[in-house]
């Protein structure tokens, strides 16, 4: 009988599955998670909420097999040691996005409408209803940053105010957000014409701190902004120079610590809650049932959907999965990082077999709200959530590829851009070999190099390497084959420096090249 132990308030559902199922369960709120531990040192599955379930814990139980986080995020376990115990972690993906997205909705009307200051004005005795004149959330023009399961709930939920809705997320597609009623609109357009704005992105280096003066700047004065994401990605010192400039209704229900305390934000919010987005008794139950049914499969059926720190089949090189990353970074920096609408892919030789084990990689290479490592099942379920389709091509051997792969993306709605890029590993190092019709490259990608194409014409790589020279940028490597029908060329040159954009922007000019960009990686 496995023994289960879930030390935490989550809904009593998990628990009677599971004893219904044939596990030994141990629940218990109040004890200290060590304390709990030591006592039940024999347990194989632990099932948590936000429990942090650190290396120590883990040593605590020899008999441990499965770690399953009862919702979507996990940076309370330690998923690299567990990997290293052989132990396997889980979340419950979606089950707290719907609680998530009322939350964002009951913080805009309590914020307009004074619910709180209200309520605690009028079990004072006192009567001040002038001063609680209040905003309609009905006619408003609502900005959504991050479409993903809770930014589309937001947008159902927000149907019958009858809003203006604008979106961004460089991922979603075109055909999607017409679907969901969403105008795709950049960033500081939705900063500067949106009467409320609500945050469902990840923190990560791309986002921290980048609501910050230049953004709060373009907001109308009296706008709203809803923070249930993370709180780094506020710059709070210029929030706070925001609200004294344009008096912005602020609402968070995120802190850098879930803890008891002084916040820092408290003199700037009109709403703060105690992160309360997944604390509901419906979230509670829908996490629990997924957490019990992704147990009793794992046991019984073998299922590991949703883990999240797999590791790779014993005859899987990892260099695979890190060619698959470098394949399609490559092509999305061809396509000027625009968002694609299809990804097609072909794996030769024996790589077909371990096609899921790419998918993480391909897709983390377009945008950063996958990770190179996160489980094919999550990755593959940001695609279809923003509209994207992925195709895994039947391939043929006897062309002789070896085991490699090809990775085409597809952008654009009406006029579709498109590129391949084909790669492999020799000799343990990455290899591309093609690039677009651009065949037998060879070229290791790794450091830092430019990329430049242009209609095939002597004397373009002197000019290149002139411009180059001029600003001290030592060339590496220099290679530049011509496509099959030889009319164009392409550059590639590897330096000692990453190539600013301005420099690549005059060498475009220069040599009148019909693309240029440059490339960074280290292996």
């Amino acid at each position: 009988m496995k023994k289960v132990l879930i030390p935490t308030k989550l809904d009593k559902f998990a628990a009677n599955m599971l004893k219904d199922n044939g596990f030994e369960v141990i629940q218990d709120a109040e004890t200290p998670l060590a304390d709990l531990v030591k006592a039940n040192s024999s347990v194989e599955v632990v099932i948590v909420r936000s429990e942090k379930i650190t290396a120590e814990i883990i040593d605590m139980l020899p008999n441990l097999k499965l770690v399953v986080r009862a919702g979507a995020g996990f940076n309370t376990i330690d998923i690299k040691y567990a990997r290293k115990r052989n132990v396997d972690v889980m979340n419950t993906p979606g089950a707290n996005s719907n609680a998530v997205a009322e939350e964002v909705v009951a913080m805009i009307l309590g914020a307009y409408r004074h619910l709180v200051a209200g309520d605690n004005s009028t079990r004072a005795g006192l009567w001040e209803k002038k001063k609680f004149m209040g905003s309609e959330l009905t006619g408003k023009t609502v900005g959504i940053l991050g479409l993903g399961h809770i930014g589309q709930l937001l947008v159902k939920r927000l149907s019958g105010f009858e809003v203006k809705i604008f979106g961004y997320d460089p991922f979603l597609s075109a055909e999607l957000a017409k679907q969901l009623g969403v105008t795709l609109v950049g960033v500081d357009e939705i900063f500067a014409k949106c009467d409320v704005i609500s945050l469902h992105i990840p923190e990560n280096n791309e986002t921290r701190g980048m609501v910050n003066a230049k953004l709060f700047g373009l907001m109308k004065p009296g706008a709203m902004l809803v923070n249930c994401a993370r709180a780094g990605v506020i710059n709070e010192e210029d929030l706070r120079a925001a609200k004294q400039e344009k008096k912005i209704f602020y609402c968070n229900d995120v802190y850098p610590k879930d803890e008891a305390g002084e916040k820092s934000v408290a003199d700037v919010a009109d709403l703060m809650l105690p992160h309360l987005g997944a604390n509901t008794n419906e979230a509670n139950f829908t996490a629990a049932k997924r957490a019990a049914e992704q147990t009793i499969a794992y046991f019984e059926h073998g299922i590991t959907t949703c883990v999240v720190n797999k590791e790779l089949p014993d005859n899987l090189n990892p260099k695979y999965q890190e060619l698959a990353y470098v394949v399609s970074a490559i092509a999305y920096k061809y396509l000027g990082e625009a968002q694609p609408s299809k990804i097609a892919t072909s794996f030769y030789g024996g790589l077909n077999a371990f096609a899921k084990w790419m998918t993480a990689p391909i897709v983390a290479a377009v945008t950063s709200d996958v990770n190179m490592h996160d489980a094919a099942a999550d990755a593959t379920a940001f695609l279809a959530e923003h509209g994207v389709d992925l195709i895994n091509r039947t391939v043929d051997d006897s062309k002789n590829y070896g085991d490699a792969m090809t990775v085409d993306l597809f952008a654009g709605k009406d006029a579709i851009n498109t590129i391949s890029v084909r790669g492999t590993t020799t000799e343990n190092n990455l290899m591309i070999s093609r690039i677009g019709d651009f065949e037998h490259i060879y070229l290791e990608p790794t450091g830092n190099i430019l990329f430049v194409e242009y209609a095939d014409a002597p004397g373009v790589i002197g000019k290149i390497a002139g411009i180059l020279g001029e600003k001290n940028i030592n060339i590496v490597d220099i290679r530049a084959p011509q496509n099959v029908n030889g009319t164009k060329s392409l550059a590639i040159v590897k330096t000692n420096m990453e190539v600013p954009q301005i420099i690549i922007d005059k060498i475009k000019q220069e040599v009148s090249a019909t693309n240029a960009f440059s490339f960074a990686y280290n292996a």
